[in-house]
This record gives C-alpha cells, sequence and structure tokens, in this order.
C-alpha cells in the first residue's frame, strides 16, 4: 500500500478487489473511520468497540469531498457484523430492521434486511457476499441499484465475480505494485472462477495429483 497515492472514487459504485492480504480491508476500514463510522461497523451513531485491531491508516489519508454530505450510510464488515447488530439491538428501544430483530434471522438475511431499510447515502462493504448466496448476492444489486438512483454511492471490497457485475462500476485491483484500475473481464477472481467453472474435473486433478 506504500505504492497508492490517490484513488478516484466518484463512481456510484467502485469496487475494490485483491488477494487476501493484498490490503483491501485495511483500505475500506480506513475510508469508513475518515467519513465518521465507528471502525467496527454499523452507523455514523454506533458507538462500541471490542478490541482494538484498528490500523492507523486512518490517520494518514485525506478524504476529497464534495460540498453536501451524505443523509444516511452504513459500515459493514462481515467480522465484526453480529456485535454490530448485538449493538443496535441493545437498550430499552431496539433497532428494528424490515420491522425485525436482526438475530431471528440468519447471517444474510440480516444484512438484506438492513439494506432494505436504509437511506441514500454512503455505504461502505467489506466482503458482504461472506453472508450471502449466489442469489441472495444478486438481491443485493437489486438493492443495491435502487439506492443508487436515489443518489447513493457504494465503495465495497469483494472476492464476488456475481458482486463485480453491477453495470458501471469502477474495480481497482490491490497488489504489491500498487492500485490499477482493471475491466470486469480482467480480474483475477472472474477469470479463476470462470475457467474452474468451465472444467472443475481438470483443476481437480491437477490440484490433487489424481
Amino acid at each position: 500500500m506504500q505504492h497508492i497515492d490517490t484513488i478516484d472514487f466518484t463512481a456510484t459504485v467502485t469496487f475494490l478487489v485483491g488477494e487476501n492480504g493484498s490490503g483491501k480491508s485495511t483500505i475500506i476500514e480506513a475510508i469508513a473511520i475518515a467519513a465518521g463510522f465507528n471502525a467496527e461497523g454499523g452507523t455514523k451513531n454506533y458507538n462500541f468497540s471490542t478490541q482494538d485491531t484498528t490500523s492507523s491508516l486512518s490517520e494518514y489519508i485525506t478524504l476529497i469531498r464534495g460540498a453536501s454530505r451524505e443523509p444516511s450510510g452504513y459500515f459493514l464488515r462481515a467480522e465484526s457484523f453480529y456485535t454490530a447488530v448485538k449493538y443496535a439491538e441493545s437498550g430499552p428501544h431496539p433497532l428494528l430492521f424490515d420491522g425485525k430483530r436482526m438475530h431471528e434471522e440468519s447471517h444474510g438475511e440480516a444484512f438484506l434486511s438492513i439494506v432494505k431499510d436504509f437511506k441514500p447515502g454512503l455505504f461502505i462493504f467489506d466482503e458482504p457476499e461472506s453472508a450471502l448466496s449466489s442469489q441472495r448476492q444478486l438481491a443485493l444489486m437489486l438493492l443495491m441499484r435502487k439506492l443508487v438512483a436515489q443518489g447513493s454511492q457504494f465503495i465495497i471490497a469483494t472476492h464476488s465475480p456475481i458482486l463485480l457485475s453491477y453495470p458501471k462500476s469502477i474495480l481497482y485491483e490491490l497488489s504489491v505494485a500498487g492500485v490499477r484500475k482493471i475491466a470486469y473481464e480482467d480480474c483475477d477472481h472472474v477469470t479463476f472462477t470462470r475457467d474452474f467453472l468451465s472444467s472443475p474435473s481438470r483443476f481437480l486433478e491437477h490440484l490433487f495429483k489424481l
């Protein structure tokens, strides 16, 4: 990440891709904190902390923003989503999403219920696909499309070829060489998945040396 100078997030939907350890989650976390979100996820009104594992990167980045400020938003961290939901449901007046308590639903359904209740704003997601089936990822894209039409912006770190196909989105690939804009067709997550699905047996024979 020492090679990264500027990343343009002016698109309505921007994806960060790369291998594990490439820095996607660190950058996503830093952007969220700099934008005013709780480090472990939730809205800007969430105020909880379970353990201090936050990177100091947020102290060294500058967000250049337009004159208007987003009226709403949400920062999703897959690893701490349960804790964020527990925080939202604590107190005498627990928050309900889609008319339900989140712990009454599965992880994926709980997340989609939250998205259904979103008002237009800035949404920063770190690997949202971790709790979503392929069909539910398509459902998320439909909800994103509705929010984008209302003026929302999304910044998402993901490995999902499905989510990465969102129309007119911008993809940035992170690697040891820095960051570069890439086309969907050139994304490793896309090409590898396509090649594997075209011949799973060939890949497994090579992997297991059958």
